[in-house]
């Protein structure tokens, strides 16, 4: 199906420091709905995801449970990171991990690169360094803290102490990139987005960049630096170039041309690195610069940023054992602008879930079958002289499938969801003003009443094509029940409207049951 353009998106790489909470769950679920909905619009969509598994806070968490590092790593990506895929149903195309030697090979190759051409050095440095964060802090970058580190400096994000570290380190000469960064911001403003980011990243790349310490020599959990093993490589360095790894770089020119550049999804916290760091290294390469770096906002809960070491962290699974996957996925979608922080709650999510998708979406798709099965034996009806009701309903189709698609060109996955959503209200009202069931009751009615089901049927149709990336799996059972042809997946969303299906309908469970408990 694909007409030869790719787009290639990225997750971040997690840390295996611990097991996901629902914030690593939202950006795989943003990433794995704008793949599918490239994919379904022609394109070669390619979605990595993976894991980050050197560095000092991996050796030091491994060493607290008395396992190596790869034996941690090994155990957490098997038992919590891949499963999480599955939890919250990602299509992903490579999982990548920073220990495969696919990636340190080539990892190495990019840094031997850098070092031949002059970009970098050996320097000594000293300053105050966050491992949760595995970054050196600027002093704009530390808060007073509280409770028994009250009277301390504390990472803004992390709120515990940062070590203070004299290193005697290979730095990369990212200070000289500063001009070129800032020629990129100014001449593509849509490279880090939304605007909120754009303009953090651009203020704080006008201060003046310093070279970046991209080597390790106090411990071993790492990439060896080429030409020097008694250093491993930072842990942030390293993990940046999965990107390229992952798609050929070093190994697969074919498969690197066809995939680079990519649209990189990561956190605001990580903004500077990806939007200042990384197209800093790739310049000093010679390789294209990212297409475009989108920095989301946090998941709140009780107006703290997610977080394990807070005890703010929810498990996917805490959701979707109750709710299921495509609930979790239209949820999270929906309800939070992408973009922006957004808080979340037990609360909004159960009545969401029964006003939207249990009654609005779920409810439709059910009565529009059942009243096929009653009034025309399951056949779908042809259709005669359509009235205006029934072109405005044709109308919408057309009319929210241009209105997603242009938002899903700008990344608002929530504004194309809630364009979506607008067929789902009109083809409700729509039923209840032409009364279907009242035009049953008499045969004079017949052809009005074949009219609006095939109507409605059309339109039903139109939204499981569009929905299809949300909620993949409620998408399926519709289809199915619409008799389409193919697999829903394999119709183009761009083009929802024109879907083909077969003769009849068949039976449809509920595809959003009612849940009798609230969880919390």
């Amino acid at each position: 199906m694909s007409d030869g353009s790719s787009f290639y998106i990225t997750t971040p790489i997690f840390y295996v420091n611990d097991v996901p909470h629902i914030g690593h769950a939202y950006t795989e679920v943003a990433a794995d709905v704008l793949a599918r909905w490239h994919r379904q619009s022609g394109e070669d969509a390619w979605l990595l995801t993976g894991t980050d598994e050197h560095g000092q806070k991996i050796l030091r968490t491994a060493t607290a449970n008395g396992v190596t590092p790869k034996e941690w790593a090994d155990r957490l990506v098997e038992t919590a990171w891949k499963p999480l895929l599955k939890t919250v149903d990602i299509k992903n195309d490579d999982f990548i991990r920073t220990t495969d030697e696919r990636h340190e090979v080539n990892a190495q190759k990019f840094l031997q690169h850098l070092f031949d051409a002059g970009h970098i050095y050996t320097g000594e440095y000293e300053g105050f360094y966050c491992v949760g964060c595995e970054e050196y802090k600027q002093p704009s970058d530390l808060i007073d803290g509280v409770g028994e580190y009250a009277g301390q400096q504390v990472c803004a994000i992390h709120s515990i102490p940062c070590e203070l570290l004299h290193e005697k380190n290979y730095f990369f000469r990212m200070s000289t990139f500063g001009d070129q960064l800032l020629a990129l911001y100014e001449e593509n403003p849509n490279f880090v987005q939304p605007e909120s980011a754009r303009n953090e990243v651009i203020s704080f790349v006008k201060q003046g960049l310093s070279d970046l310490s991209i080597s390790r020599s106090s411990f071993d959990w790492g990439i060896k630096v080429p030409w020097d093993d008694s250093h491993v490589v930072y842990v942030w360095f390293d993990a940046l170039l999965n990107y390229i790894t992952a798609a050929g770089y070093g190994h697969d020119d074919e498969k690197f041309s066809r995939l680079w550049p990519a649209t990189h999804v990561v956190g605001k916290d990580i903004l500077r690195f990806h939007a200042v760091i990384w197209p800093a290294m790739l310049l000093a390469a010679g390789i294209e610069v990212p297409r475009q770096v989108f920095g989301h906002g946090w998941l709140l809960v009780g107006g703290e940023k997610m977080s394990k070491s807070k005890l703010t962290g929810i498990a996917p699974s805490q959701i979707t054992d109750t709710f299921g996957s495509d609930a979790f996925r239209y949820y999270f979608m929906r309800a939070i602008s992408f973009g922006q922080d957004g808080s979340f709650s037990w609360e909004d999510l159960s009545a969401r879930y029964q006003s939207e998708l249990a009654n609005g979406f779920g409810n439709l798709a059910s009565r529009v079958i059942a009243m096929i099965v009653r009034y025309c034996d399951g056949e779908i009806p042809v259709g005669g002289d359509f009235s205006e009701a029934d072109e405005l309903i044709r109308g919408t189709e057309k009319r929210v499938t241009d209105a997603a698609t242009l938002a899903i060109s700008h990344l608002a996955i929530h504004e194309a969801i809630a364009a979506i959503w607008e067929l789902v209200d009109d083809l409700n009202g729509y039923i209840t003003a032409q009364e279907p069931w009242a035009l049953a009751k008499d045969p004079a009615n017949r052809a009005r009443l074949e009219a609006v089901l095939v109507t409605a049927v059309r339109g039903l149709g139109t939204l499981a094509v569009l929905l299809s990336p949300v909620v993949p799996q409620a998408t399926a059972k519709l289809w199915t029940a619409l008799g389409g042809t193919g697999l829903v997946t394999d119709q183009r969303i761009d083009r929802a409207w024109e879907w083909s299906g077969g003769p009849r309908v068949f039976p449809l469970e509920a595809l959003f049951p009612r849940i009798e408990a609230t969880v919390g």
